[in-house]
């Protein structure tokens, strides 16, 4: 492995929808940013990113951001199977990356798969293998998903109660503590007379 770029520390020379061109001493270095990191950029202004370096046979990418937290985030969203790095900055632009660790911490799959690219499947990927690494309490909607994991991903009572309007999220939440081997008809009575 050769050397690898950690940062930059240059003028802003172009600015795009997902990339600046940072200039450092007369060389200029694409750079693909996320949504935060882009909103605070000026062209002509001097700035330090923290790069991650993505290179494969036909790319060779740089991705950076104007946080060692955000980079770190970025980081953890790629060990994530199946998880490139076009999907991880997708899910970096659905908000602060406080909200993204929250999103991940409480299991909340409908705001993840509001990012471009990730489905219901990509979104609870990301909440099993990332739920106890983002340094917040992880919530039972979380943890719900992580046992249902196991089996093959698909639980009739949260598909009714997302059916009836339900976020995945409230309806996750609104089974917690329903017993299970019910059947699907009487958990979801049951949930609902919960909620009210």
């Amino acid at each position: 492995m050769g050397v690898m770029i950690a940062s930059l520390e240059g003028l802003v020379e172009d600015k795009s929808v997902d990339r600046l061109v940072i200039n450092v001493n007369g060389l200029g270095y694409e750079v693909f940013v996320n949504a935060t990191t882009l909103s605070g950029m000026v062209t002509g202004q001097t700035v330090k990113l923290y790069i991650r370096e993505q290179i494969k046979e036909d790319a060779h990418d740089l991705f950076g951001f104007n946080s060692p937290d955000i980079k770190q985030l970025f980081d953890k969203l790629l060990s994530v199977k199946n998880v490139g790095p076009r999907v991880a900055m997708a899910v970096l632009n659905i908000g602060s990356s406080e909200q993204v660790r929250q999103a991940i911490a409480g299991g909340d799959t409908r705001l993840l798969q509001t990012a471009k690219g990730v489905g219901r499947r990509a979104a609870e990927q990301i909440v099993v293998e990332l739920r106890d690494k983002v340094g917040l309490i992880t919530s039972s909607t979380a943890e719900a998903i992580v046992n249902r994991a196991g089996d093959d991903g698909s639980d009739e009572a949260v598909e009714a109660l997302t059916a009836l309007g339900y976020t995945l999220y409230d309806a996750m939440a609104a089974l917690t503590g329903v017993d299970q081997t019910l059947s699907t008809e009487e958990r979801v009575t049951l949930a609902l007379k919960a909620k009210r």
